[in-house]
């Protein structure tokens, strides 16, 4: 089926903006990108504006579905963990830009993440702070709070994509050497962070 006018729109917009940012570009730059004229994309979403918030609600809601899929299911914490990283290494090896798009515009507009505080409510009400609560209590789970825990996720999952270009210029490593080595990091990242949070366990 062929994407409509509507669709064509919004995946310019997306290209677009991950290139240049919401204040780098214009409405008639979007339109050129669909091939289509400005007065049609004013038409279909009446401003930049609109059609940036449209595209970045999309792009969030795309960013944490995974997330909340693997902490609403029945699997214990440490598989919850091991399939998060792996989920985010897939998501982010199609769409590389997305860290720093959404870093940027969090920056723009400290209130764009509104849209997807029901998401994080699922993530928080599945029971996944108290098993980790439970676990810690029992001894086989670091004592470590979930700000942390986070912040090892992001850092070990996100950065690596962003730094791509910086670690071109110390390695020399090219695009195509270095998509292999995420998938080689991955797995380094999966046993790092693992064996941090339980020390006690032995992990494959």
């Amino acid at each position: 089926m062929n994407p409509s006018a509507e669709d064509k729109i919004k995946a310019a917009a997306l290209q677009v903006f991950l290139q240049k940012g919401y204040a780098n570009c214009t409405s008639r730059e979007i339109a050129r990108e669909a091939g289509m004229n400005v007065a049609l994309v004013n038409y279909y979403f009446r401003s930049k504006s609109k059609l940036f918030a449209i595209v970045f609600e999309s792009v969030m809601n795309d960013f944490m579905h995974s997330m909340v899929q693997v902490f609403s299911s029945d699997l214990p914490i440490r598989s919850k963990i091991e399939l998060l990283i792996a989920r985010e290494y897939e998501f982010l090896a199609l769409h590389p830009e997305i860290p720093n798009f959404v870093l940027s515009e969090i920056e723009r507009n400290p209130n764009s993440m509104d849209e997807i505080k029901p998401m994080l409510s699922v993530i928080l009400k599945s029971g996944v702070l108290e098993e980790v609560e439970l676990l810690q209590k029992k001894g086989e789970m670091r004592s470590i709070d979930m700000v942390s825990i986070t912040l090892l996720l992001m850092s070990n999952c996100q950065f690596p994509f962003m730094a791509k270009k910086l670690v071109h210029a110390i390695h020399g490593i090219e695009l195509a050497a270095y998509e292999n080595q995420l998938q080689n990091h991955r797995e380094h990242v999966v046993q790092m962070i693992l064996n941090y949070l339980f020390p006690n366990e032995a992990h494959g």
